[in-house]
């Protein structure tokens, strides 16, 4: 519902008051305000058909009477908060009873009067539209807020494809020109070694040496680039990718599952694999750890993936390092998925963890749009150890 609230006081311009009151009370409390120079347009309802009618033009403020036979002041400050959430209201009573005000305030009253001490009613009234244009400027600010953090992830959402999709295209002419070229040229070049010269041949072995070299480089590259989630099966990519950290780092990896196939959409697929591609590149660059244990858990509706090492541990510094954007864009991809993501310390080094359904849901499809969690995690996480 849209905040309504008074624009700035302008005090060239009458008031527009709305009053819940009889008839001898209205003309009090009127006399009292103009009394106290503040120029009025005021309009009397007694009922709840005539308060909604009224409340469909612009008012300033709403006063009502306590004990109104036929609207009393919590039914019309129900019906005022129902309508204009923002609108200042006021309630006069003929008593001074303390639970009586404790009452209209916790219900979302902005002052309670009593009848037989209306000097403090122009301040009241005047306070009351204050805090209410304060409070629309609040609101209006949060809800710019909100607005351009929901830009900011559609225009990351966007970027991400962008990029997933360029990466995919390089790694297909890595693997269609690159490889066809490496191809051919080694068929060549092993002609060379099979019927040229004794010098020609030996030449020809050490380019087929170096040859090797840099067709496994390219295929290392390809599955970089576009991870073979699709083609191998997300468990086999993940057990390829935990090889590959073991042979490049030395670090004792661990790669444990409970299951052996897995079957996710292509985001869900990326969003664990490039969670585990990411944490391990961290634990590789800034933890200093001799071994790291990565656990895969699949339940009937959920799954978890698990990257804990025995380093050095991430650092509330490191987590709130500017520039540092890896595992806060992988927060961002777990979003989208309905999951999320929490980096920690811990006793014996850090941890990584993702939870994330398995599949799209109505309700982990809104939380993604509209950038919230399922689960709160501990803090934002990043790229940084």
């Amino acid at each position: 519902m849209a905040v309504d609230s008074p624009p700035p006081i302008d005090p060239t311009r009458p008031f527009r008051l709305l009053v819940a009151e009889n008839e001898f009370e209205f003309e009090l409390l009127l006399a009292t305000l103009v009394r106290d120079g503040l120029p009025l347009a005021a309009h009397r309802v007694e009922t709840q058909g005539e308060l909604r009618a009224a409340l469909e033009r612009d008012w300033d403020a709403v006063i009502a009477a306590h004990r109104l036979p036929e609207l009393p002041a919590m039914e019309a400050l129900r019906i005022v908060r129902s309508r204009r959430p923002a609108l200042p209201f006021l309630v006069v009573s003929g008593s001074g009873g303390e639970e009586s005000a404790v009452s209209a305030m916790r219900s979302g009253a902005d002052d309670y009067l009593v009848e037989g001490r209306l000097a403090r009613l122009a301040p009241a009234l005047l306070n009351a539209m204050a805090i209410a244009h304060a409070r629309r400027d609040r609101e209006q600010a949060l809800h710019a807020l909100e607005r351009s953090e929901r830009r900011l992830r559609e225009l990351y959402a966007h970027l991400e494809s962008v990029v997933d999709e360029e990466r995919a295209r390089i790694a297909r002419d890595v693997h269609d020109d690159i490889g066809g070229a490496l191809t051919t040229l080694r068929f060549d070049l092993s002609w060379i070694e099979r019927n040229g010269d004794p010098a020609s041949a030996e030449r020809a072995r050490c380019a087929l040496r170096t040859l090797v070299g840099v067709m496994q480089s390219a295929q290392r590259i390809q599955r970089n680039l576009r991870p073979p989630v699709l083609d191998a099966g997300l468990v086999d990519a993940m057990h390829w990718q935990v090889g590959e950290f073991r042979r490049s780092t030395g670090i004792d990896a661990v790669f444990e599952h409970n299951v052996d196939t897995l079957e996710l959409d292509e985001t869900r697929a990326m969003t664990v694999y490039r969670v585990l591609q990411e944490s391990l590149t961290n634990v590789a660059r800034h933890a200093q750890a001799n071994a790291v244990r990565i656990d895969l858990l699949v339940g009937a509706e959920e799954l978890s993936l698990e990257i804990a090492d025995d380093g050095v541990g991430l650092s509330a510094k490191a987590l709130e390092k500017a520039g540092s954007f890896g595992l806060r864009g992988l927060a961002e991809r777990a979003r989208r998925a309905g999951g999320w993501i929490d980096a920690s310390r811990t006793e014996r080094g850090s941890c990584v963890l993702l939870s994330m359904p398995l599949r799209a849901t109505a309700a982990t499809s809104a939380a993604a749009s509209s950038g919230g969690r399922p689960h709160e995690a501990s803090a934002e996480p990043e790229t940084a150890q």
